[in-house]
């Protein structure tokens, strides 16, 4: 249930002033590619062709940018996400079009898991927390709407987020169990989402 947003890279052209949120997505780059520990000033500075002086125009320290970071993925990896779904008026749909993005994300997300690595880090496992939690209750709304008691909804939403996790570290150990097709990824999406609705709904 996630976007890892545009990369930030440097120009060849004349050079612009960097946004902080610049230097909060280039930070989530760098977490992306290398963890927690890739997101270091300098080597994202050079990547964004800047010097430190742009970082401290912006941020106080290093741990202000990691928070900046994190604040940018939970807004793109849950509002963003349920804000684009919520077009569609049909709960259904919307659950349907969420377990396609999710599949399609599984693939090539790797933000999630360089935050999983890290989460003994208090900022970290805050952030998780929070969007696990929108997650589970933005799932479990849809299944209300769609009959299910709140205690059943809530089961199978902690159900569907624990599937999306699963699919998210199946693309990074064993890549080849993932559809590679559009058929089979319809298939899958079709599977996970039938799983969740009610008898009358299937």
């Amino acid at each position: 249930m996630a976007q890892e947003g545009r990369s930030v890279t440097a120009k060849t052209s004349a050079p612009r002033r960097l946004s902080a949120d610049d230097w909060a997505q280039a930070a989530l780059d760098a977490l992306a590619a290398g963890g927690l520990a890739a997101v270091a000033v300098e080597p994202i500075a050079k990547r964004l062709g800047t010097t430190k002086g742009s970082f401290y125009w912006h941020f106080k320290d290093r741990a202000a940018l990691i928070d900046a970071a994190l604040a940018r993925w939970e807004q793109r990896s849950t509002d963003d996400v349920i804000a684009e779904i919520g077009v569609e008026t049909d709960p259904a749909e919307r659950l349907h079009r969420l377990f396609a993005h999710v599949i399609d994300y599984a693939a090539t997300g790797r933000i999630e898991l360089a935050l999983l690595a890290s989460a003994d880090q208090a900022a970290v496992a805050a952030t998780l927390r929070r969007v696990a939690d929108r997650r589970i209750e933005y799932i479990a709304e849809l299944l209300r709407e769609l009959g299910l008691t709140a205690a059943q909804a809530r089961t199978r939403a902690v159900v569907a987020v624990s599937i999306y996790h699963g699919f998210n570290q199946l693309a990074r150990v064993s890549p080849d169990a993932l559809p590679s097709t559009d058929a089979q990824r319809r298939t899958l999406v079709d599977t996970a989402f039938q799983s969740l609705l009610p008898p009358k709904r299937r």
